[in-house]
């Protein structure tokens, strides 16, 4: 079945069959499915919220039916996938802010404002996944869930420290910016401005297929000359 751009029977299977000992290869699958998902559309709070809740359906239902692992150490790192995915979404959205503010856009600006103050929103979204299944009355995974919030709630998440991060470097920026000398490249800037998500889904796009050649370059293995 697939939801927000999630294959959610691949995930629920493979929750369902994973063991103790394949927990990064889960993180990492559930990874690579979200950022996939986030891919697909543009990076709006309320898309990435759709692509958690899917992801978080999909491991809810796959833990349940697992009988050898526990469904705490699985859930983890259902979280620890989606966060992974969403530390690339905070780079995409610096990416994209960089080029505005390099071409002296003020990120006061009512759109760019929006998209700043977005990126303090990202840890409570997925503090908000997590905590809506750890409420889901009924459901054989909410005891497990709680557990996982709790952690969450003590050690935050990488992605919402990243944000809050950049945000507060962005903002730094383009207060000590020189601004009257980029006016070249700010009209056509501007005009970027209204469909500000959409440009962000294409930074991410680029930055992935970046990590995806870089990754191909290091495993190729390094040829050699033969001597005559």
């Amino acid at each position: 079945m697939i939801k927000s751009g999630i294959d959610q029977q691949a995930l629920i299977d493979q929750f369902a069959s994973a063991s103790a000992k394949q927990s990064e290869q889960l993180r990492e699958a559930v990874y690579k499915a979200t950022l996939g998902a986030l891919q697909g559309r543009e990076l709006s709070l309320k898309n990435i919220r759709k692509v958690l809740g899917s992801v978080t359906q999909a491991a809810s239902a796959g833990a349940a039916l697992n009988t050898t692992a526990d469904a705490d150490a699985l859930l983890d790192r259902a979280v620890a996938g989606m966060d992974e995915a969403l530390l690339k979404a905070v780079e995409a959205n610096r990416v994209a802010l960089q080029q505005f503010i390099d071409k002296g856009v003020d990120l006061r600006e009512t759109q760019l404002k929006k998209a700043v103050a977005d990126l303090d929103k990202f840890e409570d979204m997925l503090l908000g996944v997590v905590k809506k299944g750890a409420e889901a009355v009924g459901d054989p995974m909410a005891g497990p869930w709680g557990q996982v919030l709790e952690k969450l709630q003590l050690k935050g998440t990488l992605s919402g420290a990243q944000a809050s991060g950049t945000a507060e470097q962005l903002l730094s920026q383009m207060q000590t910016a020189v601004r009257d000398s980029r006016n070249a490249g700010l009209k056509a800037a501007q005009a970027l401005v209204d469909s500000y998500s959409a440009l962000v889904s294409g930074v991410l796009i680029g930055l992935s297929d970046a990590l995806r050649q870089g990754g191909a370059a290091e495993a190729a293995p390094a040829k050699t000359t033969r001597k005559k």
